[in-house]
Parts: structure tokens; sequence; C-alpha cells
């Protein structure tokens, strides 16, 4: 098995990288899904962080209120910090369950959005970065998140910076131009993985 660390800051396009991989074969441990499904309703996750913060950032039908708790958590470092403690040992205990479910010769690919915030990279064989100006990634999240510039802004500083996250990289895809640009890298990569975990 050849662990994979993903990892890209917010509008770089890991997510289409994670996807490609998926469908040639990759299994992908995918951190945002795990990090929902440890605070989704009934969990011990969530009322771990409606305990921290408290009821308002609970919808009426129970489940998380997640744009309430990011206006919170990402205007203070502090709360940002808080909430962290509470979810990420859970996702981290969840992404080793599914983890222990691949096979000898499959690739396992860890979409890990904040790798190298947490210092993670070591946790992986190989690390590969999704990069994008952060010029580009602000242009996306207005053009097709819908996000108010100063919030697209505000998210991509409470992520580590560009040299940050390339300084942890084994392998870097440059996704600065249109997609199409992004997928024969990604098969290139795929194939090299694959070569790697078959020796």
């Amino acid at each position: 098995m050849l662990k994979v660390g993903l990892t890209g800051g917010i509008g770089a396009g890991k997510s289409e990288v994670s996807r490609l991989l998926a469908s040639y074969g990759a299994v992908v441990v995918d951190s945002d899904l795990i990090a929902r499904e440890v605070v989704a309703p009934g969990t011990p996750g969530l009322a771990a962080v409606a305990a921290e913060f408290g009821p308002e950032v609970l919808r009426a039908d129970g489940s998380l209120d997640r744009p309430r708790l990011g206006g919170i958590v990402f205007a203070d470092p502090a709360r940002l910090a808080r909430l962290n403690a509470i979810v990420h040992p859970l996702v981290r205990d969840r992404s080793a369950e599914l983890e222990a479910q691949a096979g000898p010769g499959d690739v396992v690919v860890h979409d890990v959005p904040l790798l190298a915030e947490n210092g993670l990279a070591e946790l992986y064989e190989l690390v590969v970065v999704v990069d994008a100006a952060d010029e580009t990634r602000v242009e996306r999240l207005v053009r097709l998140r819908g996000m108010e510039e100063r919030e697209a802004r505000a998210r991509l500083a409470a992520q580590a910076t560009r040299a940050d996250r390339l300084a942890v990289a084994d392998v870097v895809l440059d996704n600065e131009g249109p997609l199409e640009r992004l997928e024969p890298q990604v098969r290139s990569l795929w194939e090299r993985l694959l070569v790697r975990a078959a020796g």
C-alpha cells in the first residue's frame, strides 16, 4: 500500500484532483467528508462543538450551521484552534479506520486540506500539492462559490501560505490554467503512483 497525502489551498483545485484519482482507482480518504461525518446530527462530535460554541451554531433541525460556525472561527484564530482540537482527532481516527480497509497493492490518497498547517507531511510516503496563485484562487472563490472577495481573502489568510505548502511537496500539480491542463498531469502522476505502489 502506498500512502499519499494530497493537499492544496482553498480554490486551488484539490477536489478535482481527488475526484480524478478516485476515478482511476485510488482509495481516497477525504478529510473534508469525514469532518462532516464526525459532526453529523447525533454524534459526540456535534455535541462537543455545540457545547464549545453554543446552540446558535445548530440549525433548527439539529444539524451544524456551517456558515455560522465558519463566520465565528475564521475571524478568530483561538476559536478556530478550539474547533480543530475537537474535530481533528475524530477525523484522524476515522481516516485510520478507512485506510485499514485498503488492500496491500492499493494507492491510498489522503485528501487533507490542512496537511501543511498541521505538520502532517511525515505521515505520508509522498505529498502532492495542487498549486495556484493566490489571486487565481480568490477569483475562483468569488466566481464559482459566490463568496465576497473579503471572505475569500480571509479564508486564504486562515490557511498556510503558498510557500509553506510548497515546502512540504514531493510533487506539485500546477492548476493555474483551465481544467484541461490539469487532467494530463494527474494521469501522469497516477501512473507513477502505480509503479511505486507495485514496487
